[in-house]
């Protein structure tokens, strides 16, 4: 997506309602000049919250021709201040996948820390991130949220384009077993991304609210019309499994002629997935969406193997990725600081070998 840079304003068409800018044009896929016989592959990565913005840093390194579709749940923090105050869709994860397609000269390392800034203080304003009121901003003088998207893609000059799974807000409900301590047998439903994220229980299963919400049409094209669909790492349950409930969404990914790939986490997510198996975490998956078939599985070697997953049972995980059509993966593609946290390059190496050696032969082979 074609950025300006200072002193360079986008122009508006002949036509437009005065004092409103145009639409910036969608990002079209990158041509190939006569001499570049290989196109990078046209990719949807599909997620939220920081386990998308780990995956798009790596996959930003591969392809121009990349687009972000983010769920659109959260209701915590500036975010849901934000959405409860105004009925607007949580901007925080359509900040932070912005934030992540940023380059990596001066103007996108300055507007990346711009919009991830937050305000300091006990005022209205504490606590709310920049970028999430650049966001709210022009959705509120555009009305349409991919426009403005498009429109804060531009200013930042990011690598690649973000879109909502969905035009509306929605809530993340849990079946939960074992609450209450005293009740570890009890199922209970838990309303709202932060609490679920948070619950001391098990999480069994997830549902939308509104149910079977409409997906951006966008979004649906992007998945439809991509080499390669990117789904994970993150929030197991808010994060990566609610594009699974969206219908038009569910269906492109079961009907794309796309090759899918499913990245795991790299640890068990406290509250959310805390105790889950490496295994566990596909058949979530599975249950959620049983028609949906994978490609590939990513796994970070040592994390089952002594890691965060401790000695996982490889046989039973591989198993489980052949129940869902896939090939297993073992990679390096954790930090090496220790922490359950993604190394962009080393991820990016991966998903390059992925690519190559897992889809069919695409035109950017």
């Amino acid at each position: 997506m074609a950025g300006y840079g200072p002193g360079r304003q986008p122009q508006g068409r002949a036509g437009d309602r005065a004092g409103s800018p145009a639409r910036p044009p969608a990002p079209s896929r990158p041509r190939s000049s006569p001499a570049r016989t290989n196109p990078a592959p046209r990719i949807a990565a599909l997620g939220g919250g920081q386990g998308l913005s780990a995956s798009l840093s790596a996959l930003r390194r591969l392809t121009t021709d990349l687009t972000a579709v983010v769920t659109v749940a959260d209701d915590g923090g500036s975010s849901g201040r934000l959405r409860e105050e105004l009925g607007v869709l949580p901007p925080g994860d359509l900040r932070k996948a912005l934030a992540a397609l940023c380059g990596d000269d001066d103007w996108g390392r300055t507007w990346s820390e711009v919009i991830q800034q937050r305000f300091t203080g006990t005022g209205e304003l504490g606590g709310h991130a920049v970028g999430n009121l650049l966001i709210v901003a022009l959705w509120e003088k555009l009305g349409d949220p991919v426009s403005a998207l498009d429109w804060v893609g531009r200013l930042l000059n990011v690598q690649g384009r973000v879109l909502p799974m969905s035009a509306v807000p929605l809530d993340i409900e849990a079946t939960v077993r074992g609450l209450d301590p005293a009740r570890p047998g009890a199922v209970t439903a838990v309303r709202g991304q932060a609490s679920v994220a948070a619950t001391p229980g098990t999480v069994q299963s997830i549902r939308l609210l509104p149910a079977e919400p409409p997906a951006v049409p966008e979004a649906v094209t992007a998945v439809r019309e991509a080499d390669w669909v990117v789904l994970g790492p993150g929030s197991w349950f808010t994060s990566v499994l609610p594009h699974l409930l969206v219908p038009e969404l569910a269906k492109a990914l079961t009907e794309t002629r796309a090759r899918r790939l499913l990245t795991l986490n790299l640890a068990p997510q406290p509250g959310e997935t805390e105790g889950f198996t490496p295994q566990r975490h596909l058949e979530v998956i599975a249950d959620h969406a049983p028609d949906l078939a994978v490609d590939a599985i990513l796994v970070d070697e040592r994390a089952v193997t002594g890691g965060a997953f401790g000695q996982a049972d490889l046989a039973g995980l591989e198993k489980a990725a052949e129940r869902m059509g896939a090939a297993l993966v073992l990679g390096t593609v954790a930090r090496t600081d220790g922490s359950p946290r993604h190394d962009p390059e080393l991820l990016a190496a991966a998903y390059d070998r992925i690519f190559r050696t897992h889809g069919r032969i695409g035109p950017w082979r």
